[in-house]
């Protein structure tokens, strides 16, 4: 059944993987995370009287051994299991968060000195790590806007990084970082999302985008709506396009002169990622070139004229 599915994948899906990780696939993975940091803050709420708030601080695309070697001997891990997936995933806490996290739930007031200390982490501490890993089993299947019946197992603890193991180390992985705050205390969080768990994640964020999903309140659609129109887009601006045999390519040289056909009065197409959008009119205002959009292309008529020209 794995192997059919394989063969059935969209060839989109294909090329993505084949080109590597880019966080600007998942375009909804910062409002995911971004609602993983609410989630987490209000699930400890109900465990401490001492507020503690969590923020996104950035995600990145990274190999899985260099991320867990920066946390070596300074982090626990917990690794879940996500079946709908056919994947695991890593969250870890660094030492800072840890001792933190113990003031908070022990009812501390955060006038004595933060821990400044390398030691191995105690049995009390690594008891309060898996009391918030349980509860972090329960909050990830609600940032990801999961299905009910999708489940993140939390498998283990492990306090050495070389043995928080979820796919092989040298793959590439998507890395969230959280920052802690509470009792003017700080920490960070982590959380690695492994190459094998990128297609599940965005046919997850997809389908929670079309309704498909538990039903979404008015906070998760302002913060769509948000994150979408600060999403950066690559706009070309065409003056020619012709085809050029092979050959002639393999011929180039550098300070050779290629002659366009293009003319100042030649209409310049505008697109988006490939797309075309607009015919615009090339100018010039304050020395610098402009393009002034005229019309909508007709992609259906650039359809037969490609044809036609070929």
């Amino acid at each position: 059944m794995a192997s059919l599915h394989t063969a059935t994948r969209p060839v989109s899906d294909k090329l993505l993987d084949a080109s590597g990780i880019s966080v600007d696939r998942i375009p909804m993975l910062h409002v995911a995370f971004d609602r993983l940091a609410t989630h987490c803050a209000d699930s400890l709420r109900q465990m401490s009287s001492s507020p503690a708030y969590f923020s996104l601080s950035n995600i990145a695309a990274s190999r899985i051994d260099d991320v867990l070697d920066d946390y070596e001997a300074n982090a626990i891990a917990g690794v879940f299991h996500v079946p709908a997936w056919d994947s695991r995933i890593l969250v870890g806490f660094d030492r800072d968060f840890v001792f933190s996290m113990v003031e908070v739930l022990f009812g501390a007031d955060g006038s004595e000195p933060p821990i400044d200390v390398e030691r191995p982490f105690s049995n009390i501490e690594i008891n309060i790590a898996q009391a918030i890993f349980e509860r972090m089993a329960k909050v990830l299947p609600l940032a990801f806007g999961a299905p009910h019946d999708t489940t993140f197992k939390f498998e283990r603890i492990e306090t050495r990084m070389d043995f928080a193991i979820i796919g092989r180390r040298n793959s590439q992985a998507l890395v969230a970082k959280f920052l802690l705050q509470a009792l003017n205390r700080g920490g960070e969080m982590f959380v690695i999302l492994p190459q094998s768990a990128l297609n599940p994640v965005r046919e997850t964020l997809a389908n929670t985008m079309a309704g498909e999903a538990a039903p979404r309140d008015p906070r998760w659609a302002r913060q769509i709506q948000s994150e979408v129109q600060r999403t950066e887009m690559r706009v070309d601006a065409i003056l020619e396009e012709r085809f050029i045999d092979l050959s002639d390519v393999s011929n180039f040289e550098v300070g050779q002169v290629i002659e366009l056909q293009a003319t100042p009065r030649s209409r310049v197409k505008l697109t988006c990622r490939g797309e075309p959008l607009f015919w615009c009119q090339l100018g010039q205002s304050n020395g610098v070139y402009t393009i002034k959009i005229d019309e909508h292309v007709d992609a259906d008529q650039e359809f037969l004229n490609d044809i036609l020209s070929r």
